[in-house]
């Protein structure tokens, strides 16, 4: 038998992680008190249960927590369970975005979500997510992600195939993405656009890349990342992290920016590495 309980932060994504488990074949409970959770596995253990894989949905809504998870933890070690531990959190400004667009209150207080509610739920859980198998950041990701990194975390892979590098290109005239975990300005680079047969081109077109390309300090530069990406996901692993947002940027975000994050995202594809790319600016006029 698998058992997966999902905790974390109130609006960090439980629900959608819930959806995608019971996709992925999972009996699901939602809310669940985790005083029950050793008498659920007694009952699943029975024969006639025709329960193979299960999934709770375990946070501050159902009172005390640790003691709960783990008199569930001995039961699950003693039946030779398979088991994992997902935490979800986000940064404190997606919280609040998220609260105020479904307008629900913050069950730590039972009013509307306030910072300093959010800082106490996530105090309240430290020990929690201390003791995760994996703990997962949902800032800026869209639910379809969410569910991709889950399956990928609970399939049969190694740890560093089931790293994600999210590749993201920009323009600084836009706004610096708040999602991303590293942020590389392009700007040293010649700039295509003051070149009047390139100017009206993006990064996608083969002579941009050819053109940025040509510079020794873009060769160097694609060199030195590698290896500080390569050299930093061990870490991000050691750490609970499953995914890494790399954003590329330039003034505009049609060029240089665009190059580089296509540059990457090859280079990562060949490395064999779990790797999305998206251009946020290249449409922008």
């Amino acid at each position: 038998m698998q058992i997966v309980i999902i905790t974390g932060l109130s609006g960090a994504g439980k629900s959608q992680a819930m959806e995608g488990l019971e996709d992925m074949g999972y009996y699901c409970i939602d809310n669940m008190p985790p005083a029950l959770i050793s008498d659920f596995i007694n009952l699943a253990m029975t024969p006639e249960s025709g329960i193979e894989k299960a999934a709770f949905v375990v946070d501050i809504r159902g009172g005390e927590i640790f003691g709960g998870l783990q008199e569930a933890k001995e039961v699950m070690e003693a039946y030779g369970i398979d088991s994992k531990v997902l935490f979800l959190e986000a940064s404190d400004d997606t919280l609040l975005r998220r609260f105020d667009a479904t307008r629900r209150v913050h069950p730590v207080t039972h009013r509307a979500a306030t910072q300093d509610a959010i800082e106490s739920e996530r105090e309240k859980l430290k020990p929690l997510r201390d003791a995760a198998d994996f703990v997962i950041d949902t800032s800026g990701m869209k639910t379809a992600q969410l569910k991709e990194e889950i399956r990928e975390i609970l399939e049969d892979k190694t740890r560093e195939e089931s790293f994600v590098i999210n590749i993201m290109s920009f323009g600084f005239k836009y706004g610096i993405p708040v999602t991303a975990d590293m942020v590389f300005d392009m700007r040293f680079i010649p700039n295509p656009f003051y070149v009047p047969t390139l100017k009206r081109l993006t990064g996608n077109n083969k002579k941009i890349k050819e053109y940025i390309n040509k510079y020794y300090v873009t060769q160097s530069f694609i060199k030195n990342l590698d290896r500080l990406i390569n050299g930093t996901i061990p870490g991000y692993m050691q750490e609970g992290k499953w995914h890494l947002n790399v954003a590329f940027g330039c003034t505009g975000g049609h060029h240089r920016s665009v190059a580089m994050a296509n540059e990457f995202y090859e280079r990562f594809k060949k490395q064999g590495k779990q790797v999305t790319l998206e251009h946020r600016d290249v449409k922008k006029k």
